[in-house]
């Protein structure tokens, strides 16, 4: 019996195949999560006060066990295992940032607006990513890198390209559900955006990236995993993500945390 070719970093994230490789880990990931979904799963408490679930850890399980088996030799950074274990030093050029179950306070009070998030980074760059929405069974991912565009489907569909939009003359801000209206309405005005909407998780990345708003902005405190793999879909449809000072937002700052940024379209 001949084994099978060791899958090629490099080469996958060029033609597209680790993205797609991605996706079937998310949407696998996103099975184990949905049979907790609006069953009265309980969430306990992790040192940070944030809730964390069976379907976190057992969705996480399976992504890092899978992503070890198709690319051994890149360190993953995953939420529950951080918070477990505390915050890895990186060791090489690459890493994945995983979010097992992003939006898990809306995922247990039976919302629609939560994702499962992988990203790979090299150096202080996101490079791929893919994001998917259990509830809808869609996903998002970033093509062949660093040129390829972005995609979406719904789960066993084909691959349809996606895009910003050109800003238009009254552009829509997707804000954190987390804002009161007063804050909201400040800060999308503060980015050109009078109107806005709110949801949760990294779904906001992925609505800009497929052109229905234009720019979100965020001040509160957030993770590397969970703006990573949304980045990722955003920057390959035509966006960016921008630290507060315009600077490129980058990855693998102390304790993975991240400061303020805003997403935008067009």
């Amino acid at each position: 019996m001949i084994a099978a070719a060791k899958p090629d970093l490099i080469a996958d994230l060029a033609s597209g195949a680790l993205t797609e490789a991605l996706a079937d880990i998310a949407e696998d990931a996103a099975r184990v999560i949905l049979p907790y979904w609006r069953t009265g799963t309980v969430a306990t408490t992790k040192a940070d006060h944030s809730p964390v679930t069976l379907a976190d850890q057992e969705a996480e399980a399976l992504i890092l066990s899978r992503l070890k088996d198709l690319y051994p030799d890149v360190q993953a950074v995953a939420e529950e295992a951080v918070a477990d274990g505390g915050a890895p030093a990186i060791t090489g050029d690459w890493f994945w940032l995983i979010d097992p179950l992003d939006g898990t306070r809306g995922f247990v009070a039976g919302k629609e607006s939560f994702t499962v998030n992988i990203a790979l980074v090299r150096g202080e760059a996101v490079v791929a990513g893919v994001v998917t929405a259990p509830a809808t069974s869609t996903t998002w991912r970033s093509g062949p890198h660093p040129d390829g565009g972005a995609f979406r489907r719904r789960f066993g569909e084909g691959w349809q390209p996606i895009k910003v939009r050109d800003r238009p003359a009254n552009p829509i801000a997707v804000m954190s559900h987390s804002l009161t209206d007063d804050e909201a309405r400040r800060l999308a005005s503060r980015y050109g955006c009078m109107d806005w909407q709110g949801t949760d998780s990294s779904l906001k990345f992925c609505l800009i990236a497929e052109g229905r708003y234009d720019a979100y902005p965020r001040t509160g405190p957030t993770s590397e995993w969970d703006t990573a793999a949304g980045q990722a879909v955003l920057e390959a449809a035509g966006g960016r993500v921008m630290a507060e000072d315009g600077t490129p937002f980058r990855y693998g700052k102390p304790g993975f945390l991240n400061g303020g940024f805003v997403a935008v379209g067009g």
